[in-house]
């Protein structure tokens, strides 16, 4: 078996990313965990606790296991610089698994596919520097966040529920933002973030973030790659699941004052990944970004800010069965092939901001994208590369939107929102079955909806407590994305495909939640409950030629919640907990709804003393017994039932300087075997039956090492 790419399949700029490997070791030895105590939007992401001042010097901020709302339960901020446990992959989808509520589709050591509240696909909103981020694969190998390297970016927040309207159309589970904030230089000087990872599995990890500026310019380069080799299982198996990547990003900053900004970006990365729950791997994931943006804030009394962005985006994703495996002669696919999928993005986006006293705010704007997607394919291996791009799809999407927010008192706040969609698509597949040579019913057809949404939320500080709660009403409505009108076989019953008839979305959901925040004690609570008209719903059933999908619409019911504590009696303890729960049901048919996470507690504890710390995290998950077989999304269905587990993690921490920093951990401390619910089937190619689940990594040691200067 192949286990790295020939050479004629590695990207070009492989000898590029080994010289990064040789400055990153050889000329910055010292690069460690980013302190997150010297850092902003750590500060953020744990608001400091009031504590006595001789007993200040003691803190030292935890690694992330829990991550904590900003000031209400419906917003999460959290720095992916700092330390977790576990130790996340390389992709985004791993580091959204520490905010309660997020769970990921596994497919094997990489690349999962991020779920919110038991929410999939473009009801979740990922936007990555302010550009919105798709993948092209028509069986979402290359999920969003599969192109996005967390650590490059100094925070990610995530928006819960249909409870904005100014980053995108749909969204009906949330939005995440991977957001990069670079602050003016006020003097000629050097900032930089960097860390070096090692552990289990030949898991190796290589971070630096630099910028250099004076107060009318600066550039800043994120370089990062990150590698690990198959893991083993809590029985001792080895799981098909080796990855590699890298990327970088370079950004030059014209500042001629303290409140106007115009920046140019550019980026690229690749890499590949064996997938144990696949038929094919991921053996290539190429990007290029590139995008202008201008901002000018301070303005005058009304108009407060303008921002505008323009950007382009390219997704190149390879998947075949040779170059990381070995073609299986007992599958659907016996011999040698290879796919390429490409998707191009090209958008805009300009708002502004007035103020109308100090009672209003007012957001509004407009934005718009266009995707291109083209595929081509072929037995063999390399033959892909020489033939034509073929046009798959190509959608357009066009918007506007306000968001106004009312300082009603000194504790109470309305926010408002509404935006107007006009969302089309246009079928370019000469064929419907390339093996039957067979025309395509809808080629060249072009379907358009225009399509609102809008909230409503009231937040209310109390006066007798330190407590601040908030309610809201929002309706979502999403255009069916790229994978629900173009990977399916089959539409709802009668209709000629799924572009032909599968139908908008339209949610409407309530948020309520409640924080209280005193020195001590910190505690909150977000739920929900909605009704989906029109839920896209895949149906799977076994054909001659492997399982066939339809895409179908039905009513759906959704509620859940998410709660959590922390507290620290005295300023060297904390202790935290979290809990999170999805709840669905088909209105339709009154079953369970598919592919629902189950419920899911987390027990934190850290010890800290002046410049160490020790820690552990218990991840506690219940049995599924909720489940529809063979009904899903685009990735995954449900295969039966799911048992609970429990994973018990440790590590510790210690700052070696201001600046450095350095983390220790063992993750499934017990090596403990269990996989998750929401799970690809293992492919019968490396071993596993047709229904069984991906077993997780067994017991994983890692040492992360930083600096911030």
């Amino acid at each position: 078996m192949t286990i790295f790419p020939p050479r004629t399949q590695r990207s070009p700029r492989h000898a590029y990313l080994r010289r990064m490997q040789q400055i990153l070791i050889f000329s910055v030895p010292t690069l460690a965990i980013s302190a997150m105590s010297a850092s902003a939007a750590a500060a953020e992401t744990t608001p400091p606790i009031d504590v006595p001042a001789d007993d200040a010097a003691v803190q030292l901020p935890p690694v992330e296991v829990v991550a904590s709302p900003l000031t209400t339960p419906l917003i999460v901020r959290t720095d992916p610089k700092a330390p977790r446990q576990p130790l996340p992959a390389s992709d985004g989808a791993d580091y959204l698994k520490t905010i309660p509520g997020f769970t990921s589709i596994r497919s094997g050591g990489t690349n999962g596919d991020p779920v919110l509240r038991g929410m999939f696909g473009s009801r979740l909103n990922i936007v990555a520097n302010g550009v919105p981020t798709l993948g092209a694969c028509p069986g979402r190998m290359d999920a969003p966040t599969s192109y996005i390297a967390p650590e490059s970016y100094d925070k990610v927040t995530v928006v819960k529920g249909p409870q904005s309207v100014v980053y995108g159309p749909g969204a009906s589970a949330g939005t995440v933002l991977f957001e990069r904030v670079t602050p003016r230089f006020e003097q000629a000087g050097m900032r930089l973030d960097g860390s070096l990872v090692g552990g289990s599995f030949g898991r190796n990890d290589q971070n630096i973030d630099v910028t250099l500026g004076k107060p009318d310019i600066y550039g800043r380069v994120s370089a990062n790659h990150a590698h690990s080799q198959d893991y083993r299982d809590g029985n001792g198996n080895t799981v098909p699941s080796q990855w590699d990547k890298w990327n970088t990003d370079a950004a030059l900053g014209w500042t001629p004052d303290a409140n106007t900004r115009i920046e140019l970006t550019a980026g690229t990365g690749d890499g590949y990944a064996r997938y144990a729950g696949r038929s094919m791997d991921g053996v290539h994931f190429r990007r290029e970004t590139f995008g202008l943006s201008f901002e000018k804030q301070h303005i005058g009394d009304v108009l407060d800010s303008i921002e505008a962005r323009v950007y382009y985006n390219q997704a190149d994703h390879v998947m075949d069965n040779y170059t990381l495996r070995q073609p299986d002669p007992q599958s659907s696919m016996p011999m040698p092939m290879a796919a390429d999928v490409r998707r191009r993005t090209f958008g805009a986006r300009a708002a502004v901001t007035l103020r109308f006293g100090d009672a209003f705010k007012l957001v509004t704007g407009v934005d718009a994208q266009s995707n291109r997607l083209d595929s081509r394919s072929a037995m063999g291996q390399q033959n892909y590369a020489d033939q034509p791009w073929d046009a798959q799809a190509m959608m357009w999407n066009a918007g506007t939107f306000g968001e106004l927010t009312w300082y009603a008192s000194d504790a109470s706040r309305v926010i408002g929102g509404a935006r107007l969609d006009y969302a089309s698509a246009r079928d370019k597949r000469a064929l419907a079955s390339e093996m039957m040579d067979m025309p395509n019913p809808t080629f060249d057809d072009n379907r358009a909806r225009v399509l609102p949404s809008a909230f409503a939320r009231y937040e209310r500080d109390l006066a007798s407590l330190p407590l601040t709660w908030y309610a809201g009403i929002g309706h979502a409505q999403r255009y069916p994305d790229y994978w629900e009108l173009f990977s399916a076989d089959a539409g709802p019953a009668g209709t000629v495909n799924a572009f032909s008839s599968v139908q908008p979305e339209k949610t409407t959901q309530l948020d309520i939640g409640a924080r209280y925040k005193s020195a001590h004690l910190d505690a909150w609570l977000s739920a929900y409950a909605g009704y989906v008209q029109d839920f896209i719903l895949f149906n799977y059933a076994a054909g001659s030629m492997g399982s066939t999908t339809q895409a179908t619409n039905v009513n759906a019911q959704i509620m859940g919640g998410e709660a959590g504590v922390s507290w620290r009696p005295v300023a060297s303890l904390r202790a935290e907990t979290s809990l999170a729960y999805a709840w669905g049901r088909n209105a339709s048919s009154g079953d369970p709804l598919p592919q629902m996470p189950p419920l899911e507690a987390r027990f934190g504890l850290e010890y800290t003393r002046g410049d160490w710390s020790v820690g552990g995290l218990w991840r506690v998950v219940a049995p599924q017994h909720r489940y529809t077989l063979n009904e899903g999304n685009v990735v995954g269905k449900d295969f039966g039932p799911s048992a609970g587990f429990g994973v018990l993690s440790l590590h510790t921490k210690y700052k070696i300087s201001k600046a450095v920093q350095v983390a220790v951990g063992i993750d499934n401390l017990l090596n403990k075997a269990y996989t998750e619910h929401l799970n690809l089937a293992g492919n019968a190619g490396f071993g596993y039956s047709a229904n069984s689940a991906i077993m997780e990594p067994g017991r994983t040691a890692w040492v992360r090492v930083s600096a911030k200067l």
